[in-house]
């Protein structure tokens, strides 16, 4: 089993991709997706009505039964990020992270649950900066004979390019994802969008 992990810059990107990897036979218990609704993007219809929790609460009420995209999205606060449209086993995963690091010390929140799917550290690192900077992030898991199918659904359903990403951000100075640092407001959306040409249609 591989994990495969994308970044879109809207929503709507990041959702075309997940249909088209669950038509291509991906069940949605292995599909993740996570999605930072600042700007707005994410059609209320996608989001379960009544189903969210805070960061470190259970994950019963965002991963139950529910119509959308995902069974089951649902709203949960990340550190750094703040809250979320998420849903699939890398939910889970996160909440188990945010956890751990509670009790344990341990790499929390998104960083600590990509770390426990596998993902390199340096991409983790990229993937939740860009979700903090009003991204989505899409992470399938697929047995080692679909695996490269998954990666190019991915890669053509218009990701973001993590190494140009990469060197975007350090030009800019930055080191890392940081949870302690504050969410991206609104308004910072809107204006890194307009600065990258990513701005979703009103």
């Amino acid at each position: 089993m591989r994990t495969i992990t994308a970044l879109f810059d809207t929503y709507d990107h990041a959702a075309s991709a997940v249909r088209a990897v669950k038509d291509a036979g991906i069940a949605s218990g292995d599909v993740s997706i996570i999605a930072n609704n600042a700007g707005g993007d994410v059609p209320n219809d996608e989001i379960d009505a009544g189903e969210s929790a805070a960061a470190g609460a259970g994950v019963g009420a965002v991963a139950g039964g529910g119509a959308g995209l995902l069974a089951g999205l649902g709203t949960i606060a990340i550190p750094g990020i703040g809250p979320v449209i998420a849903g699939g086993w890398l939910l889970a995963t996160a909440v188990g992270a945010l956890a751990g690091a509670a009790v344990g010390g341990a790499a929390g929140g998104l960083l600590g649950a990509l770390a426990n799917a596998g993902v390199p550290e340096e991409e983790a690192h990229i993937y939740a900066e860009g979700v903090r900077r009003g991204g989505t992030l899409v992470s399938v898991r697929a047995d080692d004979d679909r695996a490269d199918t998954v990666a190019a659904i991915l890669r053509n359903s218009a990701g973001v390019d993590i190494d140009a990403r990469r060197r975007d951000y350090l030009a800019e100075g930055w080191n890392g994802f940081d949870e302690d640092q504050p969410a991206y407001t609104e308004e910072q959306i809107r204006d890194y969008r307009t600065a990258y040409g990513n701005v979703p249609p009103v």
